[in-house]
């Protein structure tokens, strides 16, 4: 059997090969493989990106017996001195995040503990990872609502959504039911809920204030009789006191005030 080559097999008894390498007193594994001569190529793959400083990511094609991720994984290694298990090459302040050779995501470089340890999904425009046996929305750790709108709620200041550095982010609406408008000249933040059809609850000078509007509206519409599982807003840093004071003081729509389900 060639070096790094391992028989194994699986829980059904079929016999199948392991494929793995050291680098750096690092034991990599390559994966499974049918055969063992589809294992041999995968492990001489891997001997080959360790040796030659000229191949990059780039050079990466279908034929490769290697899976992309690996290939990622080597190169990074190689270039770098860092193990990673995701897919993630270094760079001096960002990281790229391959989730396919064309699909790649610029993060800071102080995400890198995370993403070094959280495998990114990708499911249509959602990108999720595993975390405590859910699955989150990667936008979650910029305080961005999992269904928040790219341009309406927030926004790529460099136009470039594969762009997740945190400079290159602005928050627009981050609460839930909140946007911001501009009514006769001046910045106001619309409140609005689904009763069923969208009713506005109010306009209010601070997002503040219209997110604890929004929670107001919920807390009547279940005193009127509404069986609505609503979602209320979480407002990060506001003791209960002041929380109370505000909710006290906000105007409420007459149309939520007198609403009743038929």
């Amino acid at each position: 059997m060639q070096k790094g080559i391992f028989e194994a097999k699986k829980k059904d008894g079929t016999v199948y090969y392991r494929a793995s390498i050291t680098y750096h007193r690092k034991h990599i594994s390559l994966g499974g493989f049918d055969t063992k001569e589809a294992a041999a190529r995968a492990y001489n793959e891997a001997n080959r990106l360790i040796n030659t400083p000229a191949l990059t990511i780039n050079h990466y094609d279908d034929e490769s017996p290697l899976p992309f991720e690996k290939w990622v994984v080597i190169l990074n290694f190689r270039d770098n001195g860092i193990y990673f298990s995701t897919p993630i090459y270094a760079r001096s302040k960002f990281f790229y995040y391959y989730l396919s050779p064309s699909d790649v995501l610029k993060f800071d470089i102080d995400d890198l503990f995370y993403y070094s340890s959280h495998k990114i999904m990708k499911r249509g425009n959602h990108l999720f990872v595993a975390d405590y046996g859910m699955q989150v929305n990667i936008l979650n750790r910029y305080g961005i609502r999992s269904f928040s709108v790219s341009g309406r709620d927030y926004v790529f200041i460099n136009g470039d959504d594969t762009d997740f550095r945190h400079e290159n982010l602005r928050i627009i609406n981050r609460y839930q039911g909140v946007t911001e408008v501009t009514l006769r000249g001046k910045k106001k933040y619309r409140a609005r809920i689904n009763v069923p059809g969208y009713f506005i609850i109010g306009h209010y000078s601070s997002e503040i204030d219209a997110a604890i509007a929004y929670n107001k509206a919920i807390d009547i519409l279940k005193k009127n009789g509404v069986r609505k599982n609503y979602t209320p807003n979480y407002i990060d840093g506001l003791s209960p006191a002041v929380y109370a004071d505000i909710y006290s003081h906000l105007k409420i729509s007459n149309k939520i005030l007198n609403y009743h389900p038929k």
